[in-house]
Order: C-alpha cells, then structure tokens, then sequence
C-alpha cells in the first residue's frame, strides 16, 4: 500500500496537508492561520477566539435543521520528539511519513496523529457535500498536549452545541466516558560547582532505546523509565565510590515517559574500572528486568572531558530522593463500571541540569481528585526532605462519568450495528479536555473515540490505517441518528 491508496482518502488527504504545517505546543499560530483561513474560504462561520482556540460551524444538511448540534473536538498541536541522529526542525519541517504494512509512521520524528488525524476528520467533514448530518460545531483547540491551556483559557460560550464528541482518543472499538485529572509537580535543587577532587576520572554514561510512551495511557505497561533506570546505578554507585556528578539530562515532555538520558560522573582513577564493570553488569541485569517491554536498550560509559561538578551534599540529596521518589501506578480504580483501569499514578518526566541548578519535572494523575492531592504531596514531601524547591502546577480535573448519557447509548449502538459486537465502555487514565469542558459546560453530554495510535509522544509513534476507515464510518452513521431538539 502507498500513501495514495489509504482510505478514507478524504481523511487522508486532510492529514497530509496537517503535517505539512509546522504546529509544536504554545507555537501553534501557523495552525490557527491555516484553520482560520481554510474555513473562511469556504464560506463557513470561523471564529478565534482569544487564547487561539478555532471553531467553524457547518449548518445541518437539508432536512436535519432541528437536530441537536454536535461539537466534534480535537486539539490542533502535537508533541515535537525525535530521535537523537535524526536532523529536523519542527518550527519549520514537513512531517515525512511512511506507510509500513498498515501502520502509518514518520521518519525519525513523532507523526503528529496525536490529535492531527482528529482535526483531518474534522475538515474532512466539513469540506463535504455527500454526508448527512445536523447542524455540526467543529473545535480545534490549542496546547492540550503541554497542560491544557487552550481547553482552560476556552470562555462559556465559545461552543453552543448540545453533544460533544472527542477525537483524541487512542484505540478503535473504545469509547470513553472518563478521564483523569493532573497536576505536574517540578522540583528545583539549587547548588556550586565546585572541582573534582585530584586523582579522578570523568565518564559520561547514556541510555537510551526504551519505548517511553504516554505517561497516563502507558503507564500501566511497565515500560522503562530512563531516569528512575540512570539513578538507580548512581545510587548503587554512591555506596561504593566517592562518585560526584557533574550532569544529569533525560526527558523532553511532561506527559511521555523518557526514553533516553545520559549522566557525566567523576570517580577516583583507583575505582574507574570496577565502576565500568558495574555498569555492564547492571545493563545485563535491567535489560532482563525489562526484557518484555524494552527489548532494544543501548548502553554506553565512556571517558568524558573534566568539568566543574556538582556540590556533593546536593548531588547525593538528588540522587537519593530521584532514587526514591514514587514512580508508575499508585492505585487501580474501585469503580466496576471502570473496569480496573488505572486510577492514580505518577511519572517522573523530565530532568534538566544547568549552571547552578537540576530541575525536575513530574506528572502526577488521578480519576479521584483528593487522591491526585495525596500522588503530588507524595512526590513533593520526597524532594522537599532532600532540599529541593517543589512548585506543583494548578493542573486540570477529572472528567467524571456521566449516569444515562444519551450519547453514550447512541454511540454503543450505531457501534454495534455497524461492527456486530460491543464496544468497550471505559476511562482512560490519560487527560482529556472534556475535564475542563464538563467544568464550564456541566450539561453537556461527551464521549471520546478514535482511531488507533501506538507509541504517542514517541518518535516510534504509529496508526493504524484500518481503524481509521471504521472510525470514520462509525462517526458518519452517528451523526446520522442525532436526536431532534
């Protein structure tokens, strides 16, 4: 199959341009010109509104005036991650995609169907003359992906439908009516540098191969962390040799699990060796640890230029609470209806050293929102203890489900009727905006579905063609039998 032959091609066609426009989180404006511009050349209603948020209305075709309105709702950004040999610029580049059997991947870099093939959906819609449908709001909105800000900064009123369908969810056949809510919590230790002591040997130690992943919807997987992976060798190491840390790197994103990171060390000459027998035996030992999940880990401890390191008492305070820190699954839901998905868990993301500071960047989620409290005061008490500034952030709440939804019913069996079997009803343990919509908009009555995805937030990120022709049907036959006003 070549990129010609995947269906629906008007689907398609709209990711295609998608992924020639530049759309990075909180750098999305030539994303918003190109919406703005392609639904005021239609003659369609097209409104910005002030945070960046777009939405272009589509009357009902003939006969379905007084149908209830439906919102369809994707967010127009993607996450920018890409391999480390890979040359690319998201503020300027055209995605290059690929089709490998009948998945659709890009070359090194993140694909962006994480929402682009929601809002593709979206314009291909709107741009057709051959669908049946009420009157339609469709949404884009901005910066979902590093906190919610569109969604946030979105005022009551911007949309005045009656349904809302989400399109960013990542597996056909799913249809969610929960999400979690989430907080991230960022820890600052501030430090000197200062010299080595004479007589040591600097080595720089990288990992890097691991799957990473979304940290709400992976992180039930028990994939590899590279952080929580590099400390526990420094760790280990800490009660074996007078180690100073000169560098701690690893994560890019809030809401991916890192999936490389590297560290630069100095250690007496006299322990040099057995420190790089350590780590062999150490990498032999994790790999079997994750032998299922990450199967692809690439090691390397080489020699490293002497530089300023660290102050030691703050070096090993954060080796120590990044060692301890709760990581992964906290708590799975009690709810039946929820079917023992994830309820509250926590990924450490990101770690950034600079000049005279490490920042460290968590995320914390939870479909209970005092359990959500319980996850970031966890995490915050572990780097407060070891001397760190803790800031947690304002965050975004959790979508609850709603008791008889009429659109969950009228989703489940044009669902069944065109596919012969149930859907799974479930939450999922990723943020959705319908968290904040259901805040500003308390009457309106939201699902989420999509087409499959794998391996968001990674550059290992991959859907699958098939699901998007079934979404695509399912969607159509929905809109079909809307209710009357």
């Amino acid at each position: 199959m070549n990129k010609s032959e995947l269906k629906p091609a008007v689907v398609f066609e709209q990711f295609a341009k998608i992924n020639e426009i530049p759309r990075p989180s909180k750098r999305e404006e030539k994303m918003i010109a190109y919406l703005k511009n392609w639904g005021e050349s239609r003659g369609l209603d097209t409104r910005v509104d002030e945070t960046g948020n777009v939405i272009i209305r589509k009357p009902a075709t003939a006969g379905l005036e007084n149908r209830r309105t439906v919102i369809l709702q994707s967010h127009m950004d993607m996450v920018c991650d890409k391999l480390v040999d890979v040359e690319f610029d998201f503020d300027n580049d055209p995605i290059r995609t690929h089709v490998d059997g009948e998945w659709l991947t890009a070359e090194g870099t993140t694909l962006g169907a994480d929402d682009g093939i929601g809002c593709a959906i979206e314009l291909a819609i709107l741009d057709s003359s051959d669908i049946e449908h009420g009157p339609i709001e469709c949404v884009f909105t901005r910066d979902e992906e590093t906190g919610l800000t569109g969604a946030e900064g979105m005022k009551a009123g911007f949309m005045t439908g009656d349904y809302l369908i989400n399109l960013d969810s990542e597996d056909e056949g799913q249809i969610f009516v929960s999400c979690a809510g989430g907080r991230n919590t960022t820890a600052t230790f501030h430090f000197q540098r200062e010299e080595a002591p004479a007589g040591y040997f600097f080595l720089r130690g990288q990992l890097k191969g691991l799957n990473g992943g979304h940290s709400g919807d992976d992180i039930e997987k028990k994939r590899a962390n590279a952080i929580k992976i590099l400390a526990r060798f420094l760790f280990a190491q800490l009660k074996k040799t007078d180690l100073r840390l000169a560098q701690f790197n690893s994560g890019k994103m809030h809401n991916a699990i890192p999936r490389d990171g590297s560290f630069v060390i100095a250690v007496p000459n006299a322990d040099k060796e057995q420190v790089k027998a350590d780590w062999n035996v150490f990498a032999a030992e994790v790999e079997d640890e994750f032998h299922v999940t990450d199967n692809a880990m690439v090691w390397t401890l080489e020699s490293a230029e002497p530089t300023a390191v660290i102050e030691q008492t703050v070096a090993r305070n954060f080796i120590y609470a990044v060692q301890a820190v709760d990581n992964g699954v906290f708590a799975i839901c009690q709810d039946e209806a929820l079917g023992g998905m994830v309820e509250t868990s926590s990924n450490i993301a990101s770690i950034e050293t600079e000049a005279q500071r490490i920042k460290i960047v968590s995320s914390q989620r939870s479909n209970v929102m005092s359990n959500l409290d319980n996850m970031c005061n966890t995490v915050g008490a572990a780097f407060t203890l070891a001397g760190a500034e803790v800031v947690h952030s304002d965050g975004y709440p959790a979508w609850k489900m709603r008791a008889n939804s009429k659109l969950t019913e009228i989703v489940v069996e044009s669902y069944k009727k065109l596919f012969h079997h149930d859907p799974i009803v479930r939450g999922i343990h990723a943020g959705l905006e319908c968290g904040l919509f259901s805040e500003r908009y308390p009457i309106l009555d939201m699902v989420s579905f999509g087409p499959t995805l794998r391996n968001v937030h990674t550059p290992d990120e991959r859907l699958h063609i098939p699901t998007v022709q079934m979404v695509w049907d399912h969607l159509l036959d929905v809109l079909k039998n809307i209710p009357q006003k």
